[in-house]
């Protein structure tokens, strides 16, 4: 079995939005699964329907998480930031762009001083990202 690092992302009742934007962003299997279907979990009825777990799985090395945090997890939801590399700058500059719609470039994804292409956004979830790619591919 091999070991891999899986970005778990949180949100207030916007879970199953969010991860479905990102499947239609980077492609892949979704498959959500409700407070309700795992027997409440102990959150009020009326956020029986938000997301307990999700997981989008694009191959065996992109695995992206998220749920919901329920009113009876109290705090602010943060998410740090998901970083994305890869040898292909067309597809590593698409998932740039489509997570840029509807929210805002912090640092364009243009050639960085030390030579690579990268760039920062945050999306309309709130959820910042950033992005590299050799030059050259």
């Amino acid at each position: 079995m091999s070991t891999r690092l899986n970005p778990y992302l949180m949100f207030r009742g916007q879970a199953e939005e969010a991860m479905t934007f990102y499947q239609s962003v980077l492609g892949g299997v979704l498959d959500v699964n409700t407070y309700a279907q795992f027997g409440g979990g102990g959150v009020p009825e009326a956020e029986q329907g938000q997301v307990m777990h999700s997981q989008l799985t694009t191959n065996d090395t992109v695995v992206l998480m998220g749920s919901d945090a329920p009113s009876t997890m109290p705090g602010q939801v943060t998410n740090g930031t998901v970083s994305i590399s890869g040898d292909d700058l067309e597809t590593i500059r698409g998932w740039f762009e489509a997570l840029a719609e509807g929210g805002s470039v912090d640092l364009p994804f243009e050639e960085a001083p030390w030579g690579d292409h990268f760039g920062q956004v945050t999306d309309r979830f709130g959820v910042q990202w950033m992005f590299n790619s050799p030059p050259g591919r």
